[in-house]
């Protein structure tokens, strides 16, 4: 249980790659909308911005490659032409339909790390805590699927607590975010705050309980639960509760992508106790995560397809063949059904293609998504999960948590282990991220091929770096002087070397392979 809570979906990568949250939609749900906005920035979607003026944001990349270049300055500027501040609901940025002036717990869950980059770390907190204290047992223990810039429900998909719209995912998806955004930021408030602490345990057990997702009842759950009233045709009545993000679909019991957040949030409320101290709820909630990861492998595994199923069908039956929602959530247990299901559906999914280690795939696919007329670069997700995959994709920095119950034996101990592994692939000479947030220190990254990198501590305290390189190598280079290095295995049968150097305040360090 201790490798699944010191690694989890952060730190799980194949080639020692690792993504945060950046969802880049595939095609049909992305791609085949086109925005004909082409280079210019959506600005004054909502009316909240009268003047037409964007925030800014100190976040740079520039790189040998120029298209990755002029499409994260497209998605940047985009990005931040949703950035708003003074509402009721508090600081904000657009994370739903443009026009709606609203943010949903879908968008919110995976814009996240995105907009922490950008700057946005306030936004992304007040965000969060607005879903975590609108939890409530008059509404089963959802929380409000979108809240508008008034601070109230959207009206578009919301009534009475008796009728809102709810994708059932979306309560462990934001459990999940809350958690990846206490890594990036260290803010106290994702850990102690009653309000964000009662919105994680009303979920994963009150909610849990409430929906029929219990390990023993989620495989035979009736599509609909909780309905108010006698059912028939009434707005939002079939939309309660929603067994997945599919909206179209409007038969099926279960989708994969419920049981790949519900993993998720089981693991990051782990990791939240036990870095309260509670051990004992730690490794209970740790268990509940392996046991939804055995049951994916075994009764989400379609054994003739080799592929995993998509979905439980209106008869109970599992159907489909799934798009990736359980490599995206790193449910998955590393060996050959994760390696059948990257060559089945892992590559409709960037943030896949980095994390399981085939960065020229990614950044093809990254480009066509940047380039105008390819992607509905209108649509907030896309500009915001563009910035979070470049800088966990491409630049290959990802944070990762460190067990807090190492912290009494292990002298040289942090939280959260910073690491790169660089994403560039065999196509980009070099990429460099410059003035990236990180808890409380700006960085810049600087990744030259896949065989050196310099980390520059721009402001803040020393801090600790692991930089990671592919394939095993007895020593590695800390500026110049030959060091040895700890071989440790990735997915799929790979290994990558990594050093552990501090990097003090204002410092600058780089770390090559020797030729």
């Amino acid at each position: 249980m201790r490798n699944l809570l010191q690694s989890g979906r952060h730190f799980a990568a194949a080639g020692g790659l690792m993504v945060g949250i950046g969802w880049i939609l595939f095609a049909g749900q992305c791609l085949a909308q086109t925005s004909g906005t082409g280079d210019r920035p959506v600005i004054g979607v909502s009316e909240v911005h009268e003047n037409g003026a964007a925030a800014r944001s100190k976040l740079e990349f520039d790189s040998s490659d120029a298209r990755l270049v002029e499409g994260f300055r497209r998605a940047k500027a985009q990005a931040m032409a949703y950035v708003f501040e003074d509402d009721p609901v508090g600081p904000w940025y657009e994370a739903a339909e443009p026009g709606r002036e609203a943010f949903c717990m879908r968008d919110v869950a995976h814009q996240a790390m995105g907009a922490h980059a950008l700057g946005l770390a306030r936004h992304n907190a007040n965000m969060l805590r607005r879903f975590a204290e609108n939890v409530s047992d008059a509404r089963d223990w959802c929380s409000l699927w979108e809240i508008d810039r008034f601070n109230r429900p959207a009206p578009v998909d919301y009534e009475s607590d008796s009728l809102f719209w709810f994708n059932l995912p979306a309560n462990f998806d934001i459990v999940d975010a809350c958690h990846r955004m206490y890594l990036w930021t260290g803010d106290r408030a994702y850990v102690n705050d009653p309000v964000f602490l009662n919105f994680y345990q009303r979920t994963v057990r009150d909610y849990v309980e409430r929906w029929g997702l219990g390990l023993d009842q989620i495989m035979a759950r009736p599509r609909l639960l909780n309905i108010r009233g006698i059912p028939g045709g009434r707005k939002f009545q079939s939309a309660r509760g929603i067994p997945g993000y599919d909206e179209g679909n409007h038969d099926y019991t279960v989708g994969s992508d419920l049981v790949a957040t519900q993993f998720a949030a089981y693991l990051a409320y782990a990791q939240f106790q036990e870095t309260r101290g509670d051990d004992e709820s730690a490794r209970a909630f740790l268990k509940k995560a392996e046991d939804v990861r055995a049951l994916v492998d075994t009764r989400w595994w379609n054994e003739k397809e080799q592929c995993f199923y998509l979905r439980v069908g209106k008869d109970h039956n599992l159907e489909g063949r799934d798009a990736g929602n359980f490599l995206y959530w790193g449910a998955l247990e590393d060996g050959a059904k994760l390696k059948s299901a990257l060559t089945d559906a892992g590559g409709r999914r960037v943030e896949v293609l980095y994390r399981y280690g085939d960065a020229d795939a990614a950044r093809e696919r990254l480009i066509e998504i940047m380039t105008p007329g390819h992607s509905r670069m209108e649509y907030p997700e896309i500009p915001f999960s563009i910035v979070g995959t470049v800088v966990n994709g491409t630049m290959g920095i990802n944070i990762a948590p460190s067990s807090a119950l190492l912290s009494s034996v292990q002298g040289n101990w942090v939280e959260a282990d910073i690491r790169t592994l660089s994403g560039l692939g065999s196509h980009v000479t070099w990429a460099e991220l410059r003035n990236l947030p990180i808890r409380a220190n700006l960085v810049t990254v600087r990744q030259e091929g896949n065989r050196k990198t310099t980390f520059t501590n721009q402001r803040g305290p020393a801090l600790v770096w692991y930089a990671a390189f592919p394939a095993q190598h007895e020593t590695l280079l800390i500026n110049g002087k030959a060091t040895k290095a700890r071989v440790e295995k990735a997915a799929l049968g790979k290994t990558i070397s990594t050093v552990r150097v501090t990097v003090g305040a204002g410092g600058t360090v780089t770390v090559a392979v020797p030729e």
